[in-house]
Order: structure tokens, then sequence, then C-alpha cells
């Protein structure tokens, strides 16, 4: 049986290249306003305080996901 130790040391904890993308987009864009990005394996969750940043966002999807290079559903929401 592995030790807690081997186990985390074998696990990638970087974030992945869609998070990257979309919070490098944001920060460009959108004044370095934060986001947090939730990836699931058929959708990507943008979730942020701002409305105001949502709703501008949500109009900027398609130019979002050619940043982020997916084609998976991509959801916002305040919170």
């Amino acid at each position: 049986m592995d030790s807690l130790a081997e186990i985390l040391a074998s696990k990638n904890f970087s974030l992945p290249e869609e998070v990257k993308a979309i919070k490098a987009f944001v920060a460009e864009n959108y004044d370095n306003r934060d986001v947090t990005v939730k990836l699931s394996n058929q959708e990507i969750t943008i979730i942020s305080r701002s409305a105001s940043l949502i709703g501008s966002l949500k109009l900027n999807a398609p130019a979002l996901a050619r940043a982020a290079g997916t084609t998976k559903r991509i959801r916002f929401r305040i919170g």
C-alpha cells in the first residue's frame, strides 16, 4: 500500500490549460477581475461576485471559448 506522501508526490496540482486561458482572458480584458473556474467533463463554469462582469462575459462567450480552445459548454454563475 502506498503512503500518503507517495500518492501526493505523484499528483499533478497544476491548473488545466483551459482554466489558465480563461483566467488570462478575464485578466487581460476586464482589468484583472478575479473569477473562479470549475471544470468538468462536459462543461466549464465561470463564477464571479460581479453581475456586470458575468453579463459582459456572456456577451463575449464565443471569444472566451476560442481563447480557451474548448468546445465544452460554458456556464456563468453569479455568486
